[in-house]
């Protein structure tokens, strides 16, 4: 079987098992031999590639135009009408004259005729001798990287609407920390960044994972694959939990801190079912079955509800509130919980608070109850020493959400005048003035305070190696 016979016979066999239609790859064939063969011939050239169905080669020709006189730049694409003549060409001006370029070295006689006839007229200084082998490597470089487009290609359409969704794969092998999944028809990989510290694997270990992105322009695997999404954590109920599928209870909410905690806020559409109890599952089984395959990690179930005040209430569980004091302008909640039940409103580091704020979408500040009840009394103190500030006012002034002296001082004189006590625009403008001194003198204590405690400071750690045995 001949060379160029056998090029045809590939060209049947990809179309065949990777289902690429053969029109397009012998268009492909075309215009990478065309592209290479400009390059070794001239790129000021005219030239046309055409695949032989018959030979199974591509034939190549060169196109010249015949014209009375040549245009600059247009030196290897016209011909002198006197220089065809001169070849014994019949044309008239404005007629193209084909010429096969003969590569192949099967075809060398013909080559070399055509040199000894239109050599000098197509200059091609015999850059074929050497264009065959290049032919050839172009033909086998191009059929093989259209066979890794489409296998990209059906990789991407097999996967694409499968984003946001979970699969299965064994873990295949390990680059640069990234782990290769095989998914049985494709690979995956699942990148350092989207893998729980805490976890690890070897080959041929079973893995389920998130799909976060089918990157059609990624060099490696297109399919991206996560451990730490929240998505995870979702699917994986939706899994275990028939009334998820349903659609009967609603995860309206998570947050995730991978391989540590979770929190996820559930609802129900159906009074009968409670949400909560149908996430945990009898004995706790189908929790128990989540926190399994994401290797124990912890997993807070929360009632989701309507009022943000009631959801935040949830969210920090397992702490308890005793109040909350809410600032929509800033989306803020300051949640006054018991001393004792403080560290565990804070979590470990924060996390707990930090997991709850993630899942209500509300910035959360906790404080003891001790605390609150000792800046209420600072603020207290602080307005109350503004000069003229009855304690009628200063109480007033407290509830009307003034905290300070300096708050005061910075406040507009229509804002001043709407609290009861403090006696019209006249009586904010005075107010103001005085608290303007008040917030002074109170600035000018704790700088003092302050100083004194550093100096105090100073003077310990002066005397501590006197006073410590050797």
């Amino acid at each position: 079987m001949s060379e160029g016979a056998a090029l045809g016979l590939v060209l049947d066999q990809v179309s065949k098992d990777k289902n690429i239609d053969r029109a397009v790859l012998v268009e492909t064939l075309e215009q990478a031999i065309l592209t290479a063969a400009k390059r070794a011939f001239g790129m000021q050239r005219e030239m046309e590639a055409k695949f032989n169905e018959e030979t199974g080669r591509v034939d190549l020709f060169q196109i010249i135009v015949i014209v009375e006189q040549i245009a600059p730049g247009n030196e290897g694409k016209e011909v002198l009408l006197s220089d065809a003549q001169r070849f014994g060409l019949k044309a008239d001006p404005g007629d193209e004259l084909l010429f096969q370029i003969f590569y192949d070295e099967k075809d060398q006689a013909k080559a070399e005729e055509q040199d000894a006839k239109y050599g000098e007229l197509l200059k091609l200084n015999r850059a074929w001798k050497g264009f065959g082998r290049i032919a050839a490597q172009t033909a086998k470089q191009v059929i093989l990287q259209r066979v890794r487009e489409a296998e990209r290609e059906n990789v991407f359409n097999q996967y694409r609407e499968r984003k946001g969704e979970l699969i299965s794969g064994i873990v295949r092998r390990f680059e640069r920390g990234n782990i290769i999944v095989d998914l049985g028809g494709a690979e995956a990989v699942l990148p350092v960044r989207e893998q729980v510290p805490r976890e690890s694997y070897r080959a041929g270990d079973r893995i389920v994972a998130y799909v976060v992105e089918i990157d059609k322009a990624a060099r490696g695997p297109q399919i991206i694959l996560s451990r730490t999404h929240k998505g995870l954590l979702e699917k994986l109920f939706e899994m275990e939990v028939p009334e998820i599928y349903e659609k009967i209870v609603r995860i309206e909410a998570s947050a995730r801190e991978a391989g540590a905690r979770s929190k996820i806020a559930v609802s129900s559409r159906d009074r009968d079912v409670d949400p909560v109890g149908a996430c945990v599952g009898m004995k706790g089984s189908r929790v128990q079955a989540v926190v399994q395959e994401l290797r124990g990690e912890k997993i807070d179930i929360v009632p989701y509800d309507g009022d943000p005040v009631k959801f935040v209430c949830n969210a920090i569980a397992p702490a308890e509130v005793s109040r909350v004091l809410m600032d929509v302008g800033s989306h803020t909640m300051q949640l006054i919980v018991p001393d004792e039940k403080l560290s565990l409103a804070i979590g470990k580091k924060g996390q707990n608070v930090r997991l709850a704020s993630q899942l209500s979408g509300w910035r959360i500040d906790i404080h003891s109850a001790t605390k609150v009840s000792e800046m209420e009394q600072r603020a207290r103190q602080s307005l109350a020493a503004i000069a003229g500030a009855t304690p009628e006012m200063a109480e007033a002034l407290f509830k009307a959400g003034w905290r300070s002296a300096a708050e005061v001082a910075s406040a507009k004189p229509d804002e001043l005048a709407a609290v009861p006590a403090v006696g019209g625009v006249q009586g904010a403008q005075a107010l103001i003035a005085n608290a303007a001194n008040a917030a002074e003198s109170e600035r000018a204590r704790q700088a003092e305070e302050s100083a004194r405690a550093a100096q105090q400071a100073q003077l310990e750690q002066a005397a501590r190696p006197a006073t410590e045995a050797p």
